[in-house]
């Protein structure tokens, strides 16, 4: 990835934001880029697609949330061309008084929506906070240890047990 298309301060966080979600990847293509989780994308980031002049983030959200949304917040939220009747809403980044946490809410719940059911549980919007609170220019990373990886659920482990042996038929 090139320092110039991370110029861009919304990008970068966006990016921690994204890339700090199981298994998810980004694609790049000139100043847009894609976010994936196994080949299902879950988020969009535009920069003046197609000149429209708007910087912005599309997220996958639950059946007619998208309208919801937008009839809402006119201001904040636009239905994208060709992918809004699909169940997708755009969020601007570059209005004034944006707040990372409901950017991180969105991208969380579209990749939720979008990932196999595994990685869905293991997506929470801690992570996205912690993400959003790390990049935060005003306060900085946050101190103290991170959280390791979690405990692994499911039945024990069975101990290796020597095969029973059959008795030899006794001989009369």
């Amino acid at each position: 990835m090139k320092k110039a298309y991370t110029k861009d301060g919304r990008l970068a966080r966006l990016m921690k934001i994204c890339l700090g979600l199981p298994e998810a990847i980004q694609e790049s293509a000139g100043r847009q880029a894609t976010f994936l989780v196994r080949k299902d994308t879950f988020a969009y980031y535009l920069n003046d697609h197609h000149g429209d002049g708007i910087i912005s983030v599309c997220c996958k959200v639950p059946p007619g949330d998208n309208e919801a949304r937008v009839a809402a917040h006119p201001a904040k939220f636009y239905m994208p061309a060709y992918i809004g009747p699909e169940g997708w809403v755009a969020l601007r980044l570059d209005v004034s008084g944006l707040d990372w946490n409901e950017v991180a809410a969105l991208v969380v719940g579209s990749y939720k929506l979008v990932a196999p059911r595994r990685l869905a549980l293991l997506a929470n919007s801690e992570r996205a906070r912690d993400a959003v609170a790390a990049t935060s220019p005003r306060t900085g990373p946050r101190p103290g240890p991170r959280p390791g990886p979690r405990p692994r659920t499911g039945p024990p482990a069975r101990k290796n047990e020597p095969r029973r042996m059959r008795s030899a038929p006794v001989k009369k």
